[in-house]
């Protein structure tokens, strides 16, 4: 059988051993390849590259190798035979090349692009200190893009909340201590939160509290030892929170720059919380004073007024109405210079609340409570001087 080849059981003559480059060998085992590649054989390659071929070439070249299109298609799966190779391969006929014909892939024309949508540009510009998911720059990253002071004012809404605060802390002192101490712990809670807010730290419900507590602790060292030793208590108070907010920093495992600046927020957050007690050692008509002067001028301040005529504005309805109040109290006229040291220090506070990140939840805590908080240190000091 040496001109013979043995294939799938059967013998068939082999019309090509004398030419041993035009016998393809055919794996007939299962492999991974789950699609047929016909073998192409080298009359087909000339075919393919030489001149269309005469009418009687053609059939002679059928008749002496002939190749039979395959007609099973490609995914049924037939059974093996019994001596085990395949009884069909799964492919698609082969198309005869055509001579001179170059197939050339017709060009797929674009999609058309939508034009994108535009982008509102209403409401206030508030928004988080990261711009994740918001793809317009608000008034104060602009501001702050172009080296400009990213300033944006609470409004009036905010300033409304100051006045009612103020004029509750007014209300409270005039029933004593313990009626100032509901709207006091009010003012610390606000502080404490808008500063962390503030600072672009949220939420940092640890600092939140830790500053929170500070001034709980601060209220009730007061009451316990007495008004007299109202500056004792604060600054005993304000020393060992301090002390406390660096050891737990020191345990924290953040970078340093980070660890530093959590420090800072947190003693900042602490001391203000603390301070805010002085309306609490602070004389009683003083707080009634400065109470009402800080309400009148976060209310002139929110004006719609050019900007050095609505601070000079702030101050005079702070000078005024602490004349007003030192008239329903025992300190007379001297309640103007009361009040217009409560309002310098209130548009200290509003101009804190107004930097850095601005946005809703700041003006609505920090706007509300610095103004009140800043005048703590006037009202204390000066109520004393002047009783």
């Amino acid at each position: 059988m040496s001109n013979d080849q043995y294939y799938g059981g059967q013998q068939y003559e082999q019309p090509y051993a004398e030419n041993p480059a035009e016998v393809t060998q055919t794996w007939e085992g299962q492999t991974w390849d789950t699609s047929y590649q016909p073998a192409v054989s080298y009359e087909q390659i000339q075919a393919a590259q030489a001149p269309a071929p005469q009418q009687g070439a053609y059939q002679q070249q059928q008749s002496y190798g002939e190749q039979q299109p395959y007609q099973q298609p490609y995914g049924e799966q037939q059974p093996y035979a019994s001596h085990g190779s395949p009884a069909a391969y799964y492919a698609e006929p082969v198309a005869e090349p055509v001579a001179g014909h170059v197939p050339v892939a017709e060009p797929v024309p674009a999609a058309p692009v939508a034009p994108a949508a535009p982008v509102a540009d209403d409401g206030p510009a508030y928004s988080s200190p990261t711009t994740s998911g918001n793809v317009r720059l608000t008034d104060a990253q602009r501001a702050r893009a172009e080296g400009r002071s990213p300033v944006i004012e609470p409004g009036m809404q905010p300033a409304a909340l100051t006045a009612v605060l103020g004029l509750l802390l007014a209300g409270g002192a005039s029933l004593g201590s313990y009626g100032l101490v509901v709207p006091l712990v009010l003012l610390q809670g606000l502080t404490a939160a808008g500063w962390f807010r503030l600072n672009g730290m949220w939420p940092a419900r640890q600092g939140i509290a830790l500053a929170f507590l500070g001034g709980l602790v601060s209220d009730a060292a007061l009451l316990a030892t007495g008004r007299e030793h109202a500056a004792a208590a604060i600054l005993g108070t304000l020393g060992v929170w301090v002390l406390l907010c660096l050891v737990l920093q020191l345990r924290s495992h953040a970078d340093p720059d980070e660890r530093m600046y959590g420090l800072m927020a947190t003693i900042a957050s602490a001391a203000l919380t603390v301070v805010a007690t002085g309306h609490l050692g602070a004389d009683p008509d003083a707080v009634v004073v400065g109470g009402i002067a800080v309400a009148a001028a976060a209310l002139a301040r929110a004006l719609p007024l050019p900007g050095p005529v609505s601070l000079i504005a702030a101050l005079l309805a702070a000078a005024g109405a602490g004349i007003a109040a030192g008239g329903l109290t025992d300190l007379g006229t001297s309640g103007a210079l009361l009040g217009l040291g409560a309002g310098v220090c209130a548009l200290i506070g509003l101009r804190v609340a107004s930097y850095d990140y601005p946005s809703r939840f700041v003006h609505m805590t920090a706007g509300v409570a610095l103004p009140l908080t800043a005048a703590a240190p006037a009202v204390y000091l000066l109520g004393r001087a002047l009783a």
